[in-house]
């Protein structure tokens, strides 16, 4: 039986919303994906704004802004499908706020109005179940990485953050490893870019030895699985470190690129490694993971690159309506695995 799921993604780099309809079977006891169609709708400069501001605004603008932020992804979804078959949707929204040490997240894009707009049963909320389970809520994509790349000891992503699930035989474990372009991007800001094409600033610049010995040795690198990171973590303990200062933004990139080599680099030891993400696209960054690292680097094509967090989130999705584990107490630390996700009906 073939499921075809639309997979639905926002990360806190800012880009868009990322929409891919996905086709799963089994085979055996395999599962299989075709990724039949993707679009990346951008975000205009209201929505930019909106977003990166949303945290410190009140409770009742979060909630005018989660029904409002709904019936955009609404509106691309429809736009997106026309015609196509949709079994079902997964959302994964785009994050607020990531506290799991206060038992709490927030993700907002109402799944309700999604459903009601999509005329599409919708699912939404995947990190709150964990969350209520003691869990980081986060990170979500290694089940994913599990059942549709078995192939791969490492499977890295370079989104706003770079986390990482680490396959031994049949078990998984998975973590945030550090800020990515969440920080490369604002640091662009800074020179009017959007982000570093092929991170060619930063190759021009030259690392800055007092900052990256700094960022290295914050205590978030010595804490052991299971961890992640959130927006909060790098404003409290990043931007003191980076932003605060008079140095060459080619400089800052280079050295913030470094710290992220070096980080990647401590667990990629051998086999081979997915990358995948936006971060993929930064050839001098992949250049640096690769000589920080003893795991050959392997890029898939460039649907899997750009989508493979919004395939993961049809493939969540899934597993909710199938009623099966689609979040790792390995990866979590939650009291146990669960099957996370809140269903809409139409």
């Amino acid at each position: 039986m073939k499921y075809y799921a639309l997979g639905v993604m926002s990360g806190t780099s800012l880009d868009g919303i990322d929409l891919a309809l996905c086709v799963f079977h089994k085979k055996r006891n395999y599962w299989q994906f075709n990724i039949k169609k993707t679009k990346t709708f951008r975000y205009n400069k209201y929505w930019r704004k909106t977003l990166k501001n949303l945290p410190l605004k009140s409770n009742k603008e979060i909630e005018k802004k989660d029904k409002e932020y709904g019936c955009l992804i609404a509106k691309n979804i429809i736009s997106f499908i026309k015609n196509e078959e949709v079994d079902f949707i997964a959302s994964h929204g785009h994050t607020i706020f990531h506290q799991p040490e206060n038992k709490f997240t927030l993700q907002i894009g109402s799944g309700q109005i999604i459903a009601k707009k999509t005329k599409k049963k919708t699912i939404s909320n995947f990190r709150i179940t964990d969350v209520s389970l003691n869990g980081q809520g986060a990170p979500l994509v290694p089940i994913g990485d599990l059942l549709l790349f078995p192939e791969y000891k490492y499977c890295l992503n370079l989104g706003g953050f770079a986390n990482i699930s680490i396959k031994e035989k049949d078990s998984i474990k998975a973590f945030d490893i550090c800020p990515t372009n969440i920080i490369l991007n604002k640091l662009c800001e800074k020179i009017n870019l959007d982000y570093d094409h092929n991170g060619n600033l930063a190759k021009s610049g030259k690392l800055i030895p007092t900052i990256i010995n700094k960022l290295n040795s914050l205590p978030f690198y010595k804490k052991e699985a299971p961890k992640s990171l959130g927006r909060e973590w790098v404003e409290e303990n990043i931007y003191p470190v980076i932003m605060n200062n008079s140095y060459n933004t080619a400089d800052l990139l280079r050295t913030f690129s470094e710290h992220i080599a070096i980080q990647i680099g401590r667990f990629l030891k051998d086999k081979e490694t997915l990358l995948t993400g936006g971060g993929a696209h930064n050839t001098f960054l992949v250049n640096r993971i690769q000589y920080h690292s003893s795991s050959k680097i392997i890029l898939p094509n460039k649907k899997i690159i750009d989508f493979k967090e919004a395939l993961v989130f049809g493939f969540l999705g899934l597993l909710r309506i199938k009623n099966k584990i689609n979040c790792l107490k390995s990866v979590t630390g939650a009291d146990k695995d669960s099957c996370s996700g809140i269903i809409h009906n139409i």
